[in-house]
Formats: C-alpha cells, structure tokens, sequence
C-alpha cells in the first residue's frame, strides 16, 4: 500500500505537469477510494440506479485531469476529489431546478446517470450553501466538514493535510458540525457577525 501511495502522488505529479498517460494510469490507483466518496455522495439516492456513483465518479475525474493543481499528496487528491464531487451535484441539482422552471434548455450531460430524487434537490441545495457559510466563516472548519464526510478521510490524514495537530481537528469537527446542524435546522443562514464557533 505504501508504494502505490508513493506511486499515486508521482503520477500525479506528472500529471499536473501534462503528462496525459499518467491521467490513464492513475484512475485505477485511485478508483476505489473515488468510489467510496460517490457512494457516500449517494448513498440517499434511489438504490436502483446503479450507475449513479460511476457516472459521479466519471464527471468528477474529468474535471480533475484537467485542474491545474500542483498535487502534494493522494490525500489532497482525495480532498480536492470530495470538493469536485460536491460540485458536480450541486451543478446538477440548480440545472434541474432551472429546468422545472421552464429554462430547459440547456441539458446537463450526465443527468438521467445522477438520478438525485427531486425531494433531496433542496437538500443538496440546502447542504452546500450551509456549507459555504461556514467556509466563509471558517474556512478551516469547512474544509474538515469536506474532507470528513464526503472525503472520508480519518482525523490523522485530515490533520496531515491540513498541518494541524489531530486535536484541532476533532475541535474544528465537533464545531463546525453544531453550527451546520443550527444552521440546517433552522434554514435561515445566520450573517457572520451572528454565527458562534
């Protein structure tokens, strides 16, 4: 394991310098973990689409082969993935919004793949502006939020990433999911200057 980690970041090394064979080579080394974070995307989705966490992982990793990003590790990788994948649904939960508005007409490639249920359209919706809230607030506290639940990675690797002690880790975890929970219970997002950490 060891050596494929070690393999990992000089692939992607190489790939942010255009090497566009270490893209190829790449994905299989990190298909699993890529799989992991889409199923913990989608796990409240309809089980019966069972193409939804590869065709997440497949927008996502476009959009990653092509990030001008100078990779440090597979741990940023993976974070950088987690916030992709946010991304890629967050784009298709406001497309399909537009589209029952009546702006259809502009069609999200992967959409009939994602299959997101229209009752967690504002759930998805909801999540990530509570979110961004609390990055903008706290942009370190948003950052384990991401890395912890839809990354996946443990406080150890989160700290490792973020060069801070384990302690401070959990702190900012245990913070920071007080404040979403407030400010998803209450639907209203609080200004800065009201917010508690």
């Amino acid at each position: 394991m060891e050596i494929e980690k070690g393999q990992v970041t000089k692939l992607l090394k190489a790939m942010a310098k255009g090497d566009s064979e270490a893209a190829d080579k790449l994905l299989p080394l990190v298909y699993g973990e890529l799989h992991r974070l889409a199923s913990s995307y989608m796990r409240n989705e309809r089980p019966d689409h069972t193409l939804q966490a590869t065709a997440l992982i497949n927008e996502a990793y476009l959009r990653l082969a092509r990030e001008d990003t100078d990779w440090n590790s597979r741990e940023h990788f993976i974070g950088v993935a987690a916030n992709v994948m946010r991304r890629v649904l967050v784009d298709y939960a406001r497309a399909h919004r537009a589209e029952q508005r009546g702006g259809g007409l502009k069609r999200v490639e992967m959409q009939d793949d994602l299959a997101i249920s229209v009752e967690k359209l504002d759930e998805v919706e909801a999540l990530d502006e509570a979110l961004r809230n609390l990055e903008s607030h706290n942009p370190r506290q948003g950052k384990v939020v991401e890395l912890r639940y839809f990354g996946g990675l443990s406080v150890e690797q989160i700290a490792s990433l973020l060069q801070v002690s384990p302690r401070s880790v959990k702190r900012d975890w245990s913070l920071a999911r007080i404040w979403l929970f407030r400010e998803l219970r209450s639907g209203v997002a609080p200004s800065p200057g009201d917010r508690k950490s």
